[in-house]
């Protein structure tokens, strides 16, 4: 991961939370198109299982 995308997931990781703001969940969405290389796109806040597994991923790729 990028230096500046590590900075980004750090204070995102450091601001623990039950709700994502809508700006989380777009930089949860640019970082994993990115990362996994897929298109960019908001999932639906309607099932956060996506939102979950990107973070789960994205914290893979973090710690790698």
């Amino acid at each position: 991961m990028e230096a500046i995308d590590k900075k980004d997931w750090e204070i995102f990781q450091a601001n623990p939370s039950d709700k994502l703001s809508v700006e989380e969940v777009k930089l949860i969405a640019q970082l994993h198109a990115k990362y996994y290389k897929h298109p960019y796109h908001v999932p639906c806040s309607c099932n956060p299982k996506t939102v979950i597994k990107w973070i789960d991923e994205l914290n893979t790729v973090y710690n790698s």
